[in-house]
């Protein structure tokens, strides 16, 4: 794969505090294989995370999972955090949450499945409806911005207008509207969960009129299906280049799902310094920069526009990580993305439940 040039330090660090959840939402992203609790990093090590990451000039710190108020340490990871000078946001199904556990968070996004009460405890898999909305309140109560993050796919996607009417009720500054990316449980659910081409094109124009009527009130980010684009987005703006991932074991990512791709050599914050991780490990250097990457995308103009696509992509569709992503129209691997989305529907499976 060539030698990797060197590495500007990471701005974002995403800790993956556990693989437990109260949902079982079929379009999650999480591995098929879950992290138990008794494989967790404890309260001392993640400490330690936060003190690397921030030596290293992270900035950032997203708190994610699984669900990570179900860590009953969750408090002392975000005030650690928060003292340290980051930016701490909390990414949750909004179950359990309350006042107290908002203390040192800067932002929330808050995960809602759909427009509805029946739609949305379909989609989750369990009644979490209610406790969705009274988390809003929560949030607003306490002066916290609010993002809505909703996964979009077959199931819910014609319900795009109840979606944003929900986001204003529910008072959130910004609405993030991404369409379902397949890895990990997702992918096993990708027959279920595409939508069709008119599916999408309806969504987009409900969404544009939305975002034209309240631009000054909310955000409204609108995240179409890679295997309905020409070309493939800016996986991570680069790999190894702007963020890292910490697993809920401790295993370090240049992005949540490169786990997938067999052979990357990722290593672990208990065995190595984070840093040392970041700057040189395999696993962040393979596809750094530019030097690793095949015609067409060495010589594309598109190669500092979205590098190449998405590694874990191309390893899931093809088999090799160094492909060029086969969403790409220029890839020789586009057939592969076309005969998917020829397939029909199947029904989606839920997420299992890790203890």
């Amino acid at each position: 794969m060539g030698e990797a040039p060197g590495a500007d330090a990471p701005f974002g660090l995403l800790a993956e505090l556990t693989h437990r959840c109260p949902l079982r939402c079929g379009y999650c992203s999480n591995p098929v294989d879950l992290v138990g609790r008794g494989d967790e990093l404890d309260t001392a090590t993640w400490c330690s995370v936060f003190d690397q990451a921030r030596a290293l000039g992270v900035l950032q710190v997203h708190l994610s999972g699984g669900e990570p108020l179900a860590r009953k340490d969750l408090p002392e990871l975000v005030g650690h955090a928060a003292g340290l000078g980051c930016y701490v946001n909390l990414v949750t199904s909004g179950l359990g949450l309350t006042p107290e556990r908002l203390a040192g968070i800067d932002h929330v996004q808050l995960s809602v499945q759909d427009a509805d009460e029946a739609g949305a405890n379909r989609i989750a898999g369990v009644k979490a409806f209610g406790a969705k909305l009274r988390a809003a309140e929560v949030v607003r109560e306490a002066g916290l911005p609010l993002t809505v993050n909703v996964v979009l796919h077959r199931l819910n996607l014609d319900h795009v207008g109840g979606i944003v009417a929900l986001a204003e009720r529910m008072g959130a500054d910004r609405l993030e509207l991404a369409n379902t990316q397949y890895y990990g449980w997702a992918l096993r659910n990708r027959a279920a969960l595409l939508p069709t081409e008119e599916q999408l094109a309806r969504a987009g124009e409900v969404v544009a009129d939305a975002q034209a009527r309240l631009a000054q009130v909310m955000e409204i980010v609108y995240v179409i299906a890679d295997y309905h684009e020409a070309h493939p987005k800016p996986c991570m703006h680069g790999w190894g280049a702007r963020q890292l991932t910490v697993a809920p074991n401790g295993d370090v990512l240049p992005c949540p799902a490169a786990g997938v791709i067999e052979g990357l050599g990722v290593e672990n914050v208990r065995d190595r310094p984070l840093a040392d991780i970041w700057y040189s490990s395999p696993a962040f250097t393979a596809f750094r920069g530019y030097e690793w990457m095949r015609e067409p995308c060495r010589s594309c103009a598109r190669r500092e526009v979205d590098f190449g696509g998405c590694r874990c992509q191309a390893f899931q569709l093809t088999g090799d990580a160094a492909a060029t992503d086969p969403v790409c129209t220029l890839s020789p691997h586009r057939g592969v993305v076309d005969a998917i989305l020829a397939g029909g529907p199947t029904e989606v499976g839920h997420r299992a439940v890790v203890r």
